[in-house]
């Protein structure tokens, strides 16, 4: 085995940055990675453990503050940003500038047309676009060879990952009537929202509770469009808060452009993943849950035609934390090294 690579992690002490760190201290190919926090918020937690004590009892995991000196020091050759959107959109490029690799988890750099950026209010420099044509949107299952020489991955969003990959075997084989429009009423636990509590995800407003949000203002939905050239009239996307930790379901409603059996369904996954390592293709009647793709880099496929066989739900399961995050990214920096995409997620 070559060289083990040296990575860093900026924002290990959010969810997704400690799922990433995780994966990242087990990975068979990589030294142990360098953790960063920001310098405002070092705080006195100079160790991860000292903010979640469950890692305890493995000699430490020292946070130290970022710094473009100390990413030189260390050696680092790809550097996680686990961070929010205008942080990212600051050292991305400047990372990008020194020769380091970038895969980055928000959703700084996953859009490309303007009209779907401004919901994030970016200023469009000169220097920004350059590096927004640069970035590669890093679905691995759609964009893998563009993935393995880039020098910026985006990572996709959660509900993103999970409608894409639905839909897009349908799309490619032009099946759906697309005039009758597709919906996509989609649920995620409510670490989806990220470490910092707000009025909305306070216990007393999870629990017991099934909420909306976002309706025709959801961040993803530009992503959804953008990598699926779908038109906006074309798509209804719906996001919910779940009273759960983590996990994201979307159940997809679409029209056919003709009739089709469960069969020729079922392989239009199959063909359109085959050797796919991270999708599972339920056999119908059979329909992905929440429970089933927990803790694991899997987005789980199902589906049920209706008897008309016009009809088509779809149901799509992504543990929000893994596959739709931190797995995602290792995935990502498999592909970008040239190793095989299980490596330390199997």
């Amino acid at each position: 085995m070559a060289a083990r690579i040296k990575t860093a992690v900026l924002g290990a002490t959010g969810y997704s940055g400690l799922e990433l760190a995780r994966l990242l201290l087990r990975h068979p190919r990589l030294e142990k990675p360098v953790l960063f926090r920001r310098p405002a918020e070092i705080g006195d937690a100079a160790d991860l453990t000292k903010i979640f004590p469950a890692l305890s009892g493995n000699g430490g995991y020292p946070l130290q503050p970022f710094s473009w000196s100390a990413l030189k020091a260390d050696e680092v050759e790809v550097l996680f940003l686990a961070t929010p959107h205008e942080v990212s959109r600051g050292l991305a490029p400047e990372a990008v500038a020194r020769g380091v690799r970038v895969i980055d988890l928000s959703g700084a750099w996953r859009l490309k047309q303007q009209q779907h950026r401004a919901i994030y209010g970016f200023p469009d420099s000169v220097s920004a676009k350059e590096v927004t044509e640069k970035a590669v949107y890093g679905l691995p299952e759609l964009n893998a060879d563009r993935i393995s020489g880039a020098s910026l991955v985006a990572n996709p969003g959660c509900y993103a990952t999970s409608v894409i990959l639905a839909l897009a075997p349908l799309l490619a084989a032009k099946v759906i009537d697309r005039e009758k429009g597709i919906v996509s009423d989609s649920k995620s636990g409510v670490s989806g929202a990220g470490k910092e509590p707000t009025s909305r995800t306070h216990f007393v407003s999870i629990a017991n509770n099934l909420s909306a949000y976002s309706v025709f203002g959801h961040r993803h939905t530009g992503e959804i469009l953008e990598q699926l050239q779908l038109n906006p009239r074309e798509l209804i996307f719906t996001p919910h808060l779940l009273p759960i930790p983590r996990g994201i379901l979307s159940t997809i409603y679409i029209h056919l452009n003709r009739e089709m059996g469960p069969a020729e369904v079922q392989s239009c996954f199959q063909d359109f993943y085959v050797g796919k390592r991270w999708v599972r293709i339920f056999t119908t009647p059979t329909l992905p849950e929440i429970g089933f793709s927990l803790h694991t880099n899997y987005c789980d496929l199902g589906f049920c035609l209706a008897d008309d066989r016009r009809r088509l739900v779809l149901i799509s399961c992504v543990d929000n934390l893994l596959k739709g995050a931190a797995g995602q990214a290792v995935q990502n920096l498999n592909l970008m090294q040239g190793w095989q995409e299980d490596e330390g997620l199997a």
